[in-house]
């Protein structure tokens, strides 16, 4: 399927319509994702979705839809229903699309010959990472998920105001779950990983990370409450990140609804932190050259030694604010309409590495794994949840 054409087709369509603009958002992918268990092909799926969607403004009212039929007659359905949503919204003087800019360049997106590897391999890939965990130990008694996952996709956007820009990529992932016992014991543990390329993927180091989580919990028993620093494992600080990433989306901020409203400038964190939003990340997993609206992703430094520097905008909170949009819209795929989100959100490493810090601890504990992050307060920032990991006593886990 040709993206380009398809969105002149719309547009010719959309000819001799009274409308004061539009946006069109094209997308194809060949995705597969596949499991093994002992050694034999459990699941194997293959797909091939195409969509797209419109975004038509009128007098004020945006209006949504989207089509996966790419027939004339179900493509004028969709521009028909659009107008129509268009016409009955609220009117909102802030709706508008994003102007064309100068895209950057990025590398590394598209694994050119990913399609060309034979699915025989990928499996293979999968029964392998599944056989080395098992060998990791032989208190890895069984693996409950080995699977490799892959997708190649397009996006095209092409809106009234100039935009028209499109780009390809490709991701692959692979994870595994184990089980390690010991006598009445019993802990499982996960890893996984990701990339651009087939390449990327190690399923040695997957297994060898998946087992020695499991196998480290054996023997765990419960400490007495304690006050004292913690070591988060990157895992366990990517989940807390993720209750604290929304207070920075602009949206939060001026409703009221982020724990850093109206703090701009001040120190509000520790000023060894410092974090980052950048959707032009090497290898990121939410890297591209723009963003939902055709508008350039950057890399935006929101916290500076502690200091908020700068929030999230997409294109409508951008001229609510009187800002410049950051490039974080973001969509989960045809079927949604572009809404504010995060690229590729994180801390800036620090000077010393986890071990560094655990040998700087007298008594503390490195946390390896939470439960019930899901139930944290994302606009006052408290939570209350469940930890597994390592005592810390003279600089050593004990």
């Amino acid at each position: 399927m040709n993206l380009r054409e398809l969105a002149g087709r719309i547009e010719k369509m959309l000819s001799g319509r009274s409308v004061n603009g539009y946006e069109i958002s094209a997308g194809a992918s060949r995705n597969l994702s596949l499991e093994v268990k002992e050694g034999n092909v459990d699941s194997f799926k293959c797909s091939s979705p195409v969509g797209v969607s419109i975004r038509i403004l009128k007098s004020q009212g945006m209006g949504f839809s989207y089509s996966t039929s790419m027939y004339d007659a179900d493509l004028e359905r969709m521009i028909d229903a659009a107008l129509v949503a268009a016409e009955n919204q609220t009117t909102d003087p802030w709706h508008g699309f994003s102007a064309p800019a100068p895209i950057p360049r990025i590398g590394g997106l598209l694994d050119e010959g990913l399609a060309a590897i034979d699915d025989g391999q990928k499996v293979r890939q999968a029964v392998e990472l599944e056989r080395l965990a098992l060998a990791a130990d032989a208190r890895v008694k069984r693996v409950r998920k080995a699977s490799y996952g892959e997708s190649e996709y397009e996006v095209y956007l092409r809106s009234s105001e100039g935009v028209d820009a499109g780009f390809r990529g490709t991701s692959v992932s692979a994870s595994v779950s184990v089980v390690a016992e010991e006598g009445d014991d019993s802990q499982m543990g996960w890893d996984f990983g990701f990339g651009t390329h087939f390449s990327d993927i190690h399923v040695d180091k997957i297994a060898a990370t998946a087992a020695s989580r499991a196998l480290s919990l054996l023997g765990a028993r419960k400490i007495a409450t304690l006050r004292c620093p913690v070591v988060l494992d990157n895992h366990v600080a990517s989940d807390i990140l993720e209750v604290l990433a929304p207070s920075f989306l602009a949206e939060n901020v001026l409703k009221g609804k982020s724990m850093i409203a109206g703090r701009r400038g001040e120190k509000v964190f520790s000023p060894c932190l410092c974090i980052r939003d950048n959707g032009l990340l090497p290898g990121g997993m939410a890297t591209a050259p723009f963003d939902a609206e055709g508008a350039p992703q950057q890399d935006t430094l929101l916290v500076d030694g502690g200091c908020v520097e700068n929030f999230l905008y997409d294109g409508y909170w951008a001229r609510r604010d009187g800002a410049v949009s950051t490039g974080n819209s973001t969509r989960g795929g045809v079927k949604s309409p572009p809404h504010l989100g995060i690229s590729n959100f994180y801390i800036e490493n620090g000077s010393k590495t986890a071990a560094e810090l655990v040998q700087g601890i007298d008594k503390g504990v490195f946390i390896t794994d939470v439960m019930g992050m899901h139930t944290a307060n994302p606009i006052s920032g408290d939570f209350s949840v469940g930890a597994s990991g390592f005592y810390v006593e003279n600089g050593s886990i004990a």
